[in-house]
């Protein structure tokens, strides 16, 4: 029976009160519990090659702009080494071509005038000094012809020869420094023409490498966007994202899965995994934790955080594709033989479990030492025996309902290794170089020598 409360703006369900006479009773159980947390997943490889836009050239390039996806090949295509993937827009590379092509134009113009110009100057420089080189000649001449003449003339043609042997030094070094000049300039033109050529050759080998070939044999599937989207033809990639699909390496594959932060302390590297198929119901097939996440993550379009976690899968199937839906059942503890009861028997107040016990028509307020927990039980290791009757709902009048403490301690249960799972396990990892991880998922610390 449902009664139905309207209030303003609201419509409040509310369960019928259960009547005064009938109580809801529960025996104490002994017995194996067991922990499991549950949650949905998604298949990938563990190993994968990336099939990349080429990140570094376009950075090289200069060329920081989002490039859009023109074409792609059907995802799940199986393709050879060297065979065409996809194709990356071209326009902003075409027009940094234009760009460079005509600097380069530019740069050759002006490596070619200043050769013209730089072969110009120095005739005119050399030209110049051979014909002072004449004149000392011929001031030496006069001067030797004029030994018998009157003292002042030998001594104006000793001047005459002094000044034609100055000017012939000082244009001689006025010459080393144009040729200098000339060789300093020619050289950054040619150096400047030389970098444009490389721009434009790295431009041409950036178009070409915009075809994008698979680097090796395998089964494309499509990369994702931050947003976890796949990336598909109108998608965009960057010199600082450049992933367009993977090659994955399906013979070792993982699930990927989100535990909420409620679970996430219960979740262990090491931990057996039951995996599930949503494709293949009837299908299972074993895991164990490889890492747990650190720090939770927002999930999108919810306030709740999660926690990413890591599973190998160990079992060989030939069939397994990623992205494919998965049911995970993470074995988080087993107790072989321990005193359970229900959660809706077990009350708290300031720091003390209690439940109420039935002897017959008496109660008892029985505090209770509470260990683990799982969705619907909690193991009790002190207070209660097994096959005591205690209440799922609460009395109705609890005057006169004593508090009995319990005056003997005890130590609370420990969950049992699985043995046979632990060397399974082991033995994976051995075969398949996996490192050993401490629980929460990060490198173990290197030994003391």
């Amino acid at each position: 029976m449902v009664c139905l409360i309207l209030i303003p703006g609201y419509i409040y369900f509310q369960p019928a009160a259960v009547s005064d006479s009938v109580e809801l009773t529960s025996e104490v159980k002994e017995g194996k519990f067991e922990i499991f947390v549950t949650s949905t997943g998604e298949l990938k490889a563990k190993n994968q090659t990336e099939i990349t836009a080429p990140g570094a050239q376009l950075r090289e390039a200069g060329i920081y702009s989002e490039l859009k996806i023109e074409d792609l090949i059907q995802e799940g295509t199986v393709v050879k080494e060297g065979e065409y993937v996809a194709a990356i827009e071209k326009n902003p590379i075409m027009t940094k071509l234009g760009d460079v092509s005509l600097e380069l134009d530019k740069k050759t113009s002006e490596f070619n005038q200043a050769r013209l110009d730089t072969t110009l100057t120095l005739r005119e420089a050399r030209d110049e000094l051979y014909n002072l080189k004449f004149a000392v000649e011929q001031a030496k001449l006069e001067k030797e012809q004029s030994r018998f003449e009157a003292p002042a003339t030998i001594r104006q043609k000793e001047i005459e020869l002094e000044k034609a042997n100055k000017n012939f030094i000082v244009k001689s070094e006025n010459y080393k420094t144009k040729v200098k000049q000339a060789v300093t300039k020619v050289q950054i033109i040619q150096s400047d023409l030389s970098l444009a050529k490389s721009k434009l050759e790295r431009l041409k080998t950036l178009l070409g490498n915009l075809t994008i070939m698979a680097p090796k044999a395998g089964m494309v599937i499509y990369s994702r966007n931050w947003n976890g989207a796949k990336k598909i033809v109108g998608s965009t990639v960057n010199s600082w994202d450049p992933n367009v699909a993977t090659l994955p390496d399906l013979t070792q594959m993982q699930v990927i899965t989100y535990i909420n932060e409620v679970d996430i302390q219960k979740v262990k590297v090491g931990q057996y995994v039951e995996i599930g198929l949503d494709a293949e119901p009837g299908k299972k097939l074993e895991g164990g934790v490889i890492q747990v996440a650190n720090v939770g993550e927002q999930k999108p379009n919810s306030d709740a955080k999660v926690f990413e976690v890591l599973i190998d899968v160990i079992t060989k199937d030939a069939e397994l594709r990623p992205s494919m839906t998965t049911s995970c059942k993470i074995h988080a503890g087993s107790y072989p033989n321990v005193l359970r009861l229900p959660l809706e028997a077990i009350n708290n107040e300031k720091n003390l479990s209690f439940v109420y016990k039935k002897s017959g028509s008496s109660l008892t307020k029985q505090e209770i030492y509470l260990g683990a927990l799982n969705e619907t039980d909690g193991i009790v290791y002190g207070g209660v025996r097994k096959g005591d009757l205690v209440l799922l709902t609460l009395p109705t009048d609890t005057t006169g309902i004593s508090l009995s403490k319990i005056t003997a301690k005890s130590a609370a249960p420990k969950p049992k290794d699985d043995t046979k799972w632990k060397e399974r396990w082991a033995k994976f990892q051995a075969l398949n170089l996996v490192p050993k991880s401490n629980q929460n998922g990060l490198p173990p610390i290197p030994s003391t020598p």
